[in-house]
């Protein structure tokens, strides 16, 4: 049997929806409005919340991969609602089975309709909801499946990446509330036009943590294949270590620099309704990662374990310099050349990446002594926005009046995070000189309060890693990342 974390009864969001006689679904009418709905006490309602724990668990698609990983889930589920808890569930697809629908559909149609292409992806997550249904209640423990829809989450229509815009989770409280498990499909929703739509990557976790939010829940896990967030990437650095808390300012910061175990929606979504999150393996009974902007709290305190809290690995009477390191090999690097160093140019240049809807990462403005009056723009961007922007831009050759686009594909981003760099001097200067030491040259440079990032060479990259995360102290004495998984979402 594993070691259930001892949660204790607090709610992130309001004012103690558990302390109250009865719970009540609560309503995301929008982003930052939360209204709890009314919802009567039935014959059988439970009175006593406040010595249970409503936890969101996530399953990732790695595991849920095969029969044996969606019974070893069930076994997971059922432990905790054993052991006093309300349970709500959200899935991923079993494995592979969204690419294996993509490459299906390729093999029908070049050009599917967006509508009927969400309709075939959201069936991987009803699968996974159906028949984990049926492994919880193989084991003696209630439970119903819910589509998107049918658990309340309204989305805006925007197919392939909708966004969620409402939460009217009534079927799932009282599904709980009577005593069973609920169990969600991932990654989707419906539109206000009742269309099915998808959520786009990281769609399950977002989903997961919206219903944390929007029930109350004390904690939302993350179950995955590994042990929790790491230092770096364990497939890159070996020694790194596991984290065993850490902020969701620093979450928000690796997700969107390259980590790629959390999604930056869901830590996003996190942050703003104020939801501890869990980072653990579905595969390991150890503790993971717990993630929370407050964990000097004292109430946090009684939901963290103590053993989570009280590690001798992560014992600092100060927060560290650097919690860890990401890395991005997902990056291309464009330089609009020699164009007028005058205003309202590098406005239209951004202008048009936007209208294309590149998203715009490192941007460095160099103006040469020989000639003040033009300059060179060189900026980073997903590479899957490239191509537009390249096409956009010399489309306006012309009008913005610059000699020529340079592209290179072949670089790499490494982010150095966390919230000690704010207070202690001399971060950049032991970076750079890692970075010198390790024969790398760096490109571009730029920074926030709590991160630095630099650009090098592809080839580059996974030395940077290593010769960085050595730099700050941050390797193991022994090898703590183990990936259990392979596949999924």
């Amino acid at each position: 049997m594993s070691q259930m974390p001892e949660y204790r009864a607090f709610n992130a969001i309001g004012q103690g929806l558990l302390r109250m006689k009865r719970r009540g679904a609560r309503s995301m009418s929008a982003p930052g409005a939360l209204t709890p709905v009314d919802a009567a006490d039935g014959e059988g309602a439970q009175k006593e919340w406040g010595l249970v724990a409503l936890i969101v668990q996530k399953y990732g698609g790695s595991s849920v991969a095969d029969v044996e990983a969606m019974k070893r889930v069930a076994r997971r589920v059922v432990e905790t609602h054993d052991a006093g808890h309300q349970v709500v569930v959200v899935v991923s697809a079993m494995g592979d089975t969204t690419d294996d629908l993509l490459d299906t559909a390729a093999q029908i149609t070049s050009k599917a309709p967006e509508r009927e292409m969400d309709i075939l992806l959201s069936a991987g997550e009803r699968i996974s909801m159906a028949l984990l249904s049926m492994a919880v209640n193989e084991l003696g423990v209630d439970a119903q499946a819910y589509t998107g829809a049918q658990a309340g989450i309204k989305t805006n229509s925007n197919y392939g990446r909708a966004q969620i815009i409402g939460m009217v989770p009534e079927r799932i409280a009282r599904t709980i509330r009577e005593g069973q498990v609920a169990i969600v499909a991932g990654f989707q929703g419906i539109s206000e036009g009742e269309d099915v739509t998808t959520l786009g990557r990281g769609g399950s976790d977002t989903t997961a943590v919206a219903l944390a939010a929007a029930l109350g829940a004390d904690v939302c896990e993350i179950y995955t294949d590994v042990d929790g967030l790491f230092s770096a990437d364990p497939r890159i650095v070996p020694k790194a270590h596991r984290l065993r808390t850490i902020t969701q300012e620093e979450t928000l910061e690796l997700a969107a620099h390259g980590a790629k175990i959390l999604h930056l929606r869901a830590v996003e979504f996190a942050r703003r309704y104020g939801v501890p999150l869990h980072v653990r393996s579905s595969f390991s009974e150890k503790n993971g990662t717990w993630i929370s902007d407050h964990p000097a709290n004292p109430e946090l305190k009684g939901l963290v374990p103590s053993a989570a809290l009280l590690d001798p690995k992560e014992q600092h009477m100060e927060q560290p310099i650097v919690s860890g390191i990401a890395h991005d090999r997902s990056q291309d690097k464009i330089t609009v050349t020699n164009l007028p160093n005058s205003p309202g140019v590098a406005a239209r240049v951004f202008s048009i990446c936007a209208e294309v809807g590149a998203n715009i990462d490192m941007i460095v403005q160099n103006v040469p002594v020989s000639d003040p009056t033009r300059a060179n723009i060189t900026f980073t961007l997903p590479e899957g926005d490239a191509k537009a922007t390249l096409d956009a831009l010399e489309a306006a050759q012309d009008e913005i009046g610059f000699e020529e686009l340079r592209y290179n594909p072949n670089i790499g981003k490494l982010s150095l995070i966390g919230t000690g760099m704010r207070t202690n001097p001399g971060v950049s200067a032991r970076l750079f000189s890692a970075l010198s030491a390790a024969g790398i040259n760096i490109d571009l440079i730029s920074t926030s309060e709590i991160r630095i990032s630099v650009v090098t060479k592809l080839d580059d990259l996974d030395r940077a890693v290593q010769a960085v995360h050595s730099a700050f102290g941050l390797d193991s004495s022994e090898t703590e990342a183990v990936v259990y998984g392979g596949t999924g979402r």
